[in-house]
């Protein structure tokens, strides 16, 4: 699908920084080394990055579209990424969660366009129907260009009580839902317990992607409010310019606590925030093994590593 050439404010970032550590024994089997699972062609013969890459060209300029990345990586990314230009690609010298991630990549934004409405994807997650979840993205677009002030989290109809995942509880009220079909936020819960995750069940909340749409200014702001440490120890070091200083940033992250976004700024603003939920799009993060293979079953590709995988659980089950 081609890109809208009138959306020339929208920009696109993919978080593919992520070390994929508990996914790690099922990817050294399919890959046979240690990459994180963006890189590797799980659900088909693409990797995931690049299904993510596709999956958003239709709203998203190819050159409005960021890659926010990790150095140590860069012998699985090098030759994927070869035609992206370096300054689209956000490459941090160590991970030190996705707060000072996204934000440098906000502001790297920022300094090349003052009015960007930004949407961050994460680079490993699944989605069965794709043409539903992106008719959800560009609902969200609609409303962040018209609306400066709030930032959209789009949320996946839950299928079960999953305690592995993050959840949106929106506010009940129906005063408080707007025409565009976005509900004010009312509090998240990272990870819950069994006993939690089905009383969120049984509430319709529903599942965090962690897939955010808004203006950049947005963004910023609620960033600032909620982690003003973290803003004022790179914000200085990024200069309106199009080149970034690798050493400059290497003493930066040596200083940085390893901060998580959801908890530390989404948790911290819920007044600023809406979700959008996109229903039942079929939606994984695949961050473990039999969401991986329940994926794989569901999209109906057979791949050979997969009955590898199952016997191998089987010696191990055995074993113990």
């Amino acid at each position: 699908m081609q890109y809208h050439p009138t959306r020339k404010h929208r920009w696109g970032v993919i978080l593919a920084g992520g070390e994929g550590v508990r996914l790690r024994s099922l990817t050294r089997l399919v890959s046979g080394d240690d990459r994180p699972k963006q890189f590797c062609p799980l659900l088909g013969e693409r990797t995931l990055l690049a299904q993510t890459r596709n999956r958003i060209a239709r709203d998203f300029s190819g050159h409005r579209t960021l890659f926010v990345l990790l150095r140590s990586h860069e012998r699985f990314y090098a030759q994927e990424l070869s035609n992206v230009a370096p300054i689209q690609m956000v490459v941090q010298p160590a991970n030190r969660g996705t707060l000072p991630a996204i934000l440098w990549s906000l502001l790297h934004i920022t300094h090349l366009d003052e009015q960007a409405v930004v949407a961050f994807f994460p680079s490993d997650h699944h989605y069965a129907d794709e043409a539903k979840f992106m008719a959800g993205v560009e609902l969200a677009l609609g409303v962040a260009e018209a609306d400066a002030q709030n930032v959209i989290l789009l949320g996946a109809a839950a299928k079960h009580p999953e305690p592995g995942y993050g959840w949106i509880e929106a506010e009940a009220a129906i005063s408080t839902r707007a025409s565009n079909g976005l509900l004010r936020v009312k509090r998240f819960w990272e990870k819950p317990s069994d006993e939690v995750s089905q009383e969120l069940f049984n509430r319709g909340c529903v599942w965090n992607t962690f897939v955010m749409v808004g203006r950049a200014q947005a963004f910023l702001d609620t960033i600032r409010s909620a982690a003003p440490a973290v803003s004022q120890a790179l914000e200085p070091v990024l200069p309106p310019c199009r080149e970034m200083n690798p050493a400059m940033m290497s003493g930066v992250y040596e200083r940085l606590d390893t901060t998580d976004f959801s908890r530390v700024v989404l948790s911290a603003a819920p007044e600023r925030l809406r979700v959008l939920c996109v229903g039942d799009v079929g939606w994984s993060d695949l961050g473990e093994p039999q969401r991986v293979i329940t994926a794989l079953s569901q999209s109906g590709v057979e791949r050979k590593w997969a009955s590898m995988w199952h016997g191998e659980a089987a010696a191990a089950s055995a074993a113990c």
